[in-house]
């Protein structure tokens, strides 16, 4: 295509481990689950929810494994470590009182 449109120059598919990828032809760029439109976050929204893990393999119909989902919270735990002070709220945030 003329002038650059449709075409992404240096922006390809991105492996953040063996299982979550990210490719900005796919899921507008968002973390998937490699080979497939399963994105990381709804995944990880059941985990949250309590969802069993071999229930969340068959919700999606065995297009993740147990494995990818271990990853996928793996990589949440390091990047919530890495991020946790820019979630903070300022009201949250304890000082010392003096004794």
């Amino acid at each position: 295509m003329h002038g650059g449109v449709g075409v992404r120059k240096g922006k390809k598919a991105r492996f953040l481990g063996r299982y979550v990828v990210t490719d900005p032809d796919i899921c507008h760029g968002k973390p998937t689950f490699r080979g497939t439109r399963i994105m990381v976050s709804h995944v990880l929204e059941q985990v949250a929810e309590g969802m069993s893990w071999d229930a969340i393999v068959q919700e999606w119909h065995g297009g993740i494994s147990k494995e990818a989902i271990a990853e996928a919270v793996s990589l949440a735990s390091m990047a919530f470590l890495e991020h946790a002070q820019e979630y903070t709220a300022p009201e949250y945030i304890l000082e010392r009182v003096a004794v």
